[in-house]
Order: structure tokens, then sequence, then C-alpha cells
């Protein structure tokens, strides 16, 4: 426990400073985001803060797995650590120079199948109910390099409010930390709550108003740490019911993606055309506030949270029951709030907008562009960060 411990506080202590120096290189070079069509957010904020996340994470896991007697980095803990690196830089590349989506998409399966090599994916599957066990062999590749890919853009797409991406996922990885440990699962829990400790960090600087975005480098990281440890954990050799556990405790960013592409589906638009029918968007059009509208999706996080707990202390019969009252719990709160089919305004393409160059300043907390002097941006308040159009 102690071992814990230390490893969770490097990992928060890595997260801070390096959110702040994430901060300061992101002014330096304009890795920025304005205000304009597609952002509500005012005055200027740098998008890098993926790097105190990262870094904390990384510091955090090797103090866990060096200094512990009975683990080696090597097998899936290195390939883990191996293919997030990948997936952060290809987040990062995004980050200060806006590559093409296909690029983005190559960087994530080539870290999928760096997972996949070292041995993380799943085998086979155990029917709770009795019976033969199903053994995936080589078919559990596919299935897992798409399950790392889904989460990854899932996680990515709820990054539209200060604070929701890096709370949600804190409470789904100490949700999964704690399933993790009630099934014996121990180094997956200790990287969960490794990776908690890092983004808590980033959150002292992101929680609204935002001082810092995390940016793709961020999310896209987030959402793969997050599934890849789940499938580390779980997937490898688990029961059906076992197998929706992450699903539950994800269920947030894993959701409003499906209905994202349902919707557009139904509004016969491009699957990849960003609109304003996201959940957090559609509570902010109900009236509530920024804040508010965080603490609810929050809220709701952790309730899916308690029910994954509750599966795993209870019979398969009632789990099923649960699981079933959950997703209809979900999709009723999704026709009622019309994410299922909203009809707004596509919002503009990014080539639409552009930022001026030049090295960013902040001064009395107050960030002003050298070679194009500005007015002072107002306060943050209401800000969203949409740089991917969701």
């Amino acid at each position: 426990m102690l071992r814990l411990l230390i490893s969770c506080l490097v990992a928060l202590l890595v997260g801070l400073v390096m959110t702040r120096v994430a901060k300061v290189l992101a002014l330096r070079f304009g890795v920025v985001d304005k205000p304009g069509a597609r952002r509500v957010h005012q005055g200027v904020v740098p998008r890098m803060g993926g790097l105190g996340i990262y870094c904390g994470f990384i510091a955090g896991s090797l103090v866990y797995i060096i200094s512990h007697p009975n683990l080696a980095l090597t097998g899936e803990a290195l390939g883990l650590l191996i293919s997030a690196s990948i997936v952060f830089l290809t987040g990062l590349v995004d980050d200060v120079r806006s590559i093409r989506p296909t690029t983005k998409l190559a960087g994530q399966l080539v870290a999928a199948l760096v997972f996949v090599s070292f041995g993380g994916y799943v085998k086979f599957f155990s029917n709770p109910f009795g019976g033969d066990i199903l053994y995936l062999d080589y078919w559990g590749i596919p299935v897992t390099v798409l399950w790392l890919v889904g989460i990854s853009n899932a996680v990515n797409l709820i990054d539209g409010l200060d604070g929701l991406a890096g709370g949600v996922s804190i409470i789904s990885a100490c949700t999964m930390g704690v399933v993790s440990l009630s099934h014996g699962y121990y180094m997956p829990a200790a990287l969960l709550f490794v990776l908690a400790a890092s983004t808590l960090g980033f959150l002292r600087y992101n929680f609204s108003p935002a001082s810092i975005f995390m940016g793709d480098s961020g999310s896209l990281t987030l959402g793969y740490v997050l599934g890849a440890i789940a499938i580390m954990g779980f997937a490898k050799g688990a029961t059906m019911i076992a197998l929706v556990i992450p699903i539950l405790i994800l269920a947030i960013p894993i959701m409003d993606t499906f209905f994202a592409i349902i919707r557009r589906l139904l509004e016969h638009k491009p699957i990849m055309q960003p609109d304003k029918g996201h959940l957090h968007h559609r509570l902010l059009a109900k009236g509530l506030s920024h804040k508010q509208t965080v603490l609810i999706i929050y809220a709701i996080t952790m309730f899916m949270g308690c029910i994954a707990i509750l599966t795993a202390l209870l019979n398969p019969l009632v789990t099923l029951a649960l699981l079933v009252l959950a997703l209809a719990l979900l999709f009723f709160g999704a026709k009622k709030l019309g994410i299922l089919g909203v009809n707004m305004q596509t919002e503009p393409t990014a080539a639409a907008e552009t930022e001026p160059k030049g090295e960013y300043i902040e001064k009395d907390g107050k960030v002003f562009n050298e070679k194009q002097p500005e007015k002072a941006p107002a306060a943050h308040d209401d800000k969203i960060n949409n740089k991917t159009g969701d």
C-alpha cells in the first residue's frame, strides 16, 4: 500500500509540475485555442495539458513497477507504456500542427498493435451461466484494436467543457481500480490509481475556469490507457458479465459517441461531421451553467460506476437485470435531452479558422500575442474546448 501511495504522489506532483511546464511551452510556441465560431470560451487558452497527464502517469507507473519485488518492466506493462507514448506523441503532433484525422487514426492503430504484440488482447470468454469457454484465439486481436481505438476517441469526443474529460476519467479510473482490486487484478488497479493521480494534477489547472486545455495529447492518451488497462484486467479471460464492467464505468464517453453516430445517420449527415448534440451541449442548452453541467455528468459517471461495482458482488442474473436497467435509463435520458436527433446547424470547418502566428505571453493571468497585440481576454466563464468540433 505504501508503494502505491508513493507512486500516486509522484504521479500527482509530476502532473502538477509538467502541466505548468506545458502551459509555458504552449504559450511560447503558440499552441493555443482562440475564440472563434466553434469555440465559446473567451481569451487565449494553451492546449498542451496532455503533457502533464502523460508525464505523471509514466513517472508514477515506473516508480510502482520498478520498486515492486514481484514485477518487471516487461510484457503487457512495457507494451502499455510504449503504446501510450505513441498515442501521446500522435495527439501532441495534432495539438501543434493539426494533422489529418486519418493520420491520427493511423497512430492509434499502430499503438494498439504494439500493445497486442506484447500480449495485451482478449483471449477467451467464459460463460457466467455455465458451459464451455469460448476461445477467441487471434480473433481477439481485432476486437482489442477496435476497443482501444474506440475508447481513445470516445474520451476525445467528450472533451468539450472545462474539467469534463479529466474529471470523468478520474472517476472512471478510480472505480475501475476498486473493481480490479475486488477481482485480484492488483497491477492494473495500481496503474489506474496512478492514472487518476496524474490526471488530478492536470485538473487543478483545467477545472472551470480552465487556464489550460488537455488537447488531443491528453484526451486520446486518457482514453487509450483506460481501455488498455481494462484489457490487462477484465478482458483477457473474463466472463461476459465481467467484460461489461469497464463498459459501464466508461458509459458516458461510449454512449455519447454511439448516440452521435446514430444521430448523424438519422439526420443524413457524415459521421465525422461535427455538431452540438453531445450530452454536454444539450445540458447547456437546457439552461444549466458550465459547472452544473460538468457536475451532473460527474454524478452520472459515479452512478454507473456504482452499478459496475455491484456487478462484481451480485450473481449474474441480478447483474444482467441491473445492466438492462442502466442501459434503459441512458436511452431514456438521451431521448429526453434530444441527443438522438438534434436539428442544429453544422459548425464551420476548422479550415475556416486561423490563428495569428507569434509568441504568446502571460501577464497578470491574461494572455497576449506579442506580434499581434489584442484586447485583454475576458474571464474564462463557460468556455467550451471544441477544437475538434465535438
